[in-house]
């Protein structure tokens, strides 16, 4: 509760400050100069409509894209979508899937979690340093107290809880095991991410949901929802174009053509960038590429090398079970989506199908 009277007193004050209304102009500005490419497109928040741009246009290489169609057709695909510059370059529908067809995005929508609680602190309802207990109350969790005091929203967003990762959805305290000091140990768990929503709420006063759509999601003209597919954890819902419309969001740094969503750049760099020396291919719930070793879900073994070798190095992802795929590239002003079916191997986040789907896409953009 304090945290919510603090947050909305110090909103009141920035608000009713004419001084720092001139000082945060100047701040708008310095954000949007900051930004890689001013030339990119953003569709309308308020149609479906979208500039598309050819791939002969771009001088792509035609003769590769049916291979990658036949390909993501034979991977149980249901759509594939790739944004050059933020305009679509490639938009393919299988099956019965539509482009007003609704699906799952799975781990992928950890994404939107981290974006949103990077909102959550820039409105000073919260701070990454905070003890998570500070939200969900004492013994949130079943380790010793000041093993649980050691965790922090960092901790959460940086999958470095030190709880066992067993019970993977659990979120009861029963299940919420100490294992190692918080920071210390890496372990890809569902549960302390998804009370992520719990202390975003808390720090609110308002449903997680409610929260992500007014400061995010209706912002930038995405729809979808959150919904619980096992009753443990919420699973994010929408086209295939949202989730490419959040995609470019984060190609330009938080900034939706000219309206600021995200203004903290010390947060969105930490976000996109390693957070911690264990896993280093792991940011703020996003995926890293062109790192000298990654973990994976599941594992504790550190692998050597990049976590996808085909891609740019510079590449970032949101990678969700059953190969649910955002890949942004900031050097070649991509965002591609792939939502569909387990394309062969039913993993929670990064797989092989990674490296041959951009084998493919490398053939096409080369």
């Amino acid at each position: 509760m304090k945290h919510q009277i603090q947050g909305l007193f110090l909103i009141i004050i920035f608000l009713g400050c004419s001084a720092c209304s001139n000082n945060s102009d100047d701040l708008n500005d310095e954000i949007i100069e900051e930004n890689p490419d001013a030339s990119l497109y953003f569709p309308s928040t308020a149609s479906d409509d979208w500039a598309t741009v050819s791939p002969e246009e771009l001088g792509w290489n035609t003769n590769n894209k049916q291979p990658l169609i036949d390909f993501l057709e034979e991977k149980d695909t249901k759509a594939f979508l790739i944004l050059k510059d933020g305009k679509i370059a490639m938009e393919e529908y299988f099956g019965t899937f539509k482009k007003d067809s609704l699906w799952y995005w799975a781990s992928a929508g950890k994404t939107l979690t981290a974006f949103t609680v990077g909102i959550a602190q820039e409105m000073q309802l919260l701070d990454l340093n905070d003890k998570t207990s500070d939200y969900l109350g004492e013994g949130w969790t079943s380790a010793p107290a000041d093993k649980e005091n050691l965790i922090t929203i960092w901790n959460q967003l940086s999958m470095t809880s030190g709880l066992k990762d067993t019970a993977f959805d659990c979120v009861t305290a029963a299940c919420l095991e100490y294992e190692a000091d918080a920071g210390s140990r890496w372990a890809y768990h569902n549960g302390p991410y998804t009370l992520l929503e719990s202390v975003v709420s808390e720090a609110a006063g308002t449903t997680f949901s409610s929260f992500f759509n007014t400061n995010l999601r209706n912002r930038i003209g995405m729809n979808g929802f959150w919904l619980s597919t096992n009753g443990l954890n919420n699973v994010y819902f929408s086209t295939a174009r949202s989730m490419a419309r959040f995609g470019l969001l984060n190609l330009n740094n938080g900034v939706w053509n000219d309206e600021i969503i995200l203004g903290d750049l010390t947060f969105i760099s930490e976000m996109k960038n390693t957070s911690q020396e264990l896993n280093k291919s792991y940011g703020y719930l996003w995926w890293l590429n062109g790192k000298e070793s990654f973990m994976a879900p599941s594992l504790q073994v550190v692998f050597n090398g990049s976590l996808t070798p085909n891609a740019p190095a510079d590449m970032y992802s949101g990678l969700g079970k059953n190969d649910q795929k955002l890949y942004v590239v900031p050097s070649m002003g991509l965002v591609i989506v792939r939502m569909g079916e387990n394309a062969g191997e039913s993993l929670l986040g990064p797989s092989s199908f990674d490296n041959a789907l951009w084998e493919k896409i490398s053939n096409l953009i080369d």
